[in-house]
């Protein structure tokens, strides 16, 4: 792999960072996990592969290589021929279904993945001439699965490794006997031996990188969402997968809205006052500032609730009775 420091400049408009497809390669054996289904594998109470999709889902076509599964997500999906034909096979195969300037390629067990570190990949090819960006593991080592490619480089590569091992290329392929990653000669390849010639240069971001080969990784990366710094932006994002909501807002607004309710009425108002909160936000459009809306009027009840129990919610000037319990009717 040759190291590459690119001159700026050099990137046409047309291939523009936000302008990728992606290919998420999810047909592996998973030996070192005794064989499991790693793609479906739950971390956080989702699938391996829900969560690079969820990583992804800026992309304008997501193709997936493997055999259809249900996913949070709609993708496309493909197979490279032979089945279990190794990744070089399966990116070529899900490369066909692609048509941006630009390619995200992953791996389906990336439990940390995130669209800001996808936008970090793409952004530093938008900003190079390099042809490739990967990301690096915490060990330094090289990750062409956590990677940023542009497509026509990829397919010229993928074409002339064809050639070197006996395969048709691209164009000239016939359909056959055999399978199309037999033909192309592609099928057991290393993925190494296709980015070596590649001009690429590097993004850091060890967690992103960090993959689940073995039970112990799984095991790992389980207790890691769980600790205190992480758990609650892990179970919102899961709460928003699963319910296949794609709103930001603002969490501490609602955990505020929350504390109010708890505080000034009862404990059980906290998830009915979000909840309605939630509700009055979604009729008046959903977005974010509806929300943030909905939550400061839910604040301000709250708020002057609590306050007439303390007898400072008193309206100005009113009758004296009102606030010291000598009024008409006090007996």
């Amino acid at each position: 792999m040759t190291a590459y420091q690119p001159a700026p400049g050099v990137l046409d408009a047309c291939e523009a960072h936000d302008a990728y497809d992606a290919v998420v390669l999810a047909g592996g054996s998973a030996r070192r996990l005794g064989g499991a289904d790693k793609p479906g594998v739950r971390v956080g109470g989702r699938a391996l592969l829900d969560r690079v999709l969820s990583a992804c889902a800026g992309a304008a076509a997501t193709v997936v290589v493997a055999d259809p599964r249900p996913t949070a997500r709609p993708v496309r999906w493909v197979r490279e021929d032979p089945a279990g034909g190794g990744p070089v096979a399966a990116l070529d195969a899900g490369l066909r279904a692609t048509t941006a300037p630009v390619v995200l390629v992953l791996s389906a067990d990336l439990p940390f993945l995130d669209p800001a570190t996808v936008t970090r990949l793409t952004s530093a090819l938008a900003a190079s001439g390099a042809e490739g960006v990967l990301l690096r593991d915490a060990e330094g080592r090289d990750q062409p699965l956590v990677a940023a490619y542009r497509a026509e480089v990829l397919r010229r590569a993928l074409d002339q490794l064809a050639a070197e091992h006996g395969g048709t290329t691209e164009r000239a392929q016939q359909a056959g006997p055999g399978g199309r990653g037999a033909q192309r000669g592609l099928a057991g390849l290393s993925l190494r031996r296709l980015t070596g010639e590649l001009r690429l240069t590097h993004a850091e971001a060890p967690l992103a990188s960090f993959d689940c080969d073995t039970w112990d990784d799984i095991a790992a990366a389980r207790a890691r969402i769980r600790e205190h710094e992480h758990v609650l932006d892990e179970w919102i994002t899961a709460v928003k997968d699963e319910l296949g909501i794609e709103l930001d807002v603002d969490t501490g607004v609602l955990l505020d809205l929350a504390r109010d309710a708890a505080h000034n009425v009862a404990r059980p108002a906290a998830p009915l006052t979000t909840f309605l909160a939630g509700y009055a936000a979604g009729r008046a459009g959903g977005g974010p500032e509806e929300v943030a809306e909905a939550a400061r009027k839910a604040a301000a009840l709250a708020l002057r609730w609590a306050e007439e129990e303390t007898g400072k919610g008193t309206a100005p000037g009113g009758p004296a009775g009102d606030r010291d319990g000598t009024g008409p009717d006090a007996g």
